[in-house]
């Protein structure tokens, strides 16, 4: 570990690294739920609901009969699948948005950052619902309403990181070489602000699980008979006074994601993390 550390010159910390090993499972068996799981998620395999941890059903079985480990493994395809592809929509069109705003800046600039702030003004959970129940729950709905939430503050942060890079001599030598708006984003800018980019994108992750969990836990998420962890959690919620495996399993994947998620950002190698111009 130290060679690799010399040999990078990163220094590679065993939390983050832990914390890396946790996404990476989640997200594996998140591609390879479908072929993983024990028993078909809708199947009733147990006659005794809210069954305990046993040889046979490692996580127990829900208010169904079903297997828990089952709808957990194929819940991780759902949960990891949907945020990531919200924050992934967020983040790159609100960090485009934001650095192009600043370049040009203007009319075209305040313009923008009002209508961002009139978005971020709106309670995350209260725009989820209202857009959620006045359109249906389907996984693209939640896709696009999840990546509207949160496009305006990764397009604040962008700017903000953009308009001190803007006004950098590098910069000013690039328009005086003639350089255009798209060369000037990509090329100068973004290069220099990835590293706090990239730690913006996961805290974002970890508020889309939420946020998706929540949403889920309402009713509101995937609906049956696919589930993600937060509809787990809710549709169990009545073994909750036995401690039932059923609801407690989901509860834990949840934490374990998103706590490995910010362990890796507040572990990011000092270089990455605070990369600027």
């Amino acid at each position: 570990m130290e060679k690799l550390s010399r040999s990078t010159g990163y220094r590679i910390n065993l939390v983050g690294l832990i914390a890396f090993a946790v996404i990476a499972f989640w997200a594996a068996v998140a591609i390879a739920a479908p072929w993983i799981i024990p028993y078909p998620i809708g199947d009733i395999v147990d006659f005794d609901y809210f069954g305990p941890i046993s040889g046979q059903f490692w996580m127990g079985t829900d208010y169904l009969g079903r297997d828990i480990l089952s709808r957990i493994l194929m819940g991780a395809r759902y949960t990891v699948g949907i945020s990531l592809a919200a924050v992934t929509i967020a983040c790159f069109s609100g960090v485009a948005i934001g650095m192009a705003a600043a370049v040009i800046g203007g009319w075209v600039d305040t313009v923008l950052s009002r209508l961002f702030d009139s978005l971020n003004s709106i309670p995350s959970k209260l725009f989820g619902l209202v857009v959620v129940a006045g359109v249906g729950s389907s996984i693209p709905v939640l896709i696009v309403t999840l990546a509207v939430i949160y496009t305006p503050g990764a397009y604040r942060f962008a700017r903000a990181l953009a308009v001190n890079i803007n006004t950098m001599d590098f910069i000013f030598a690039a328009r005086i070489r003639g350089e255009g708006l798209t060369y000037l984003i990509f090329e100068e800018i973004l290069p220099n602000i990835l590293g706090p980019v990239l730690a913006d994108l996961g805290l974002r992750f970890v508020f889309i699980v939420l946020l998706l969990s929540g949403l889920s836990f309402l009713g509101l998420g995937v609906q049956p008979p696919n589930a993600d962890w937060g509809a787990l959690v809710r549709e169990n919620i009545g073994g909750l006074p036995f401690g039932a495996p059923a609801v407690l399993f989901p509860s834990l994947a949840i934490a374990s994601l998103t706590i490995s998620v910010n362990l890796l950002i507040d572990n990011l190698p000092k270089k990455i993390r605070d990369r600027s111009a």
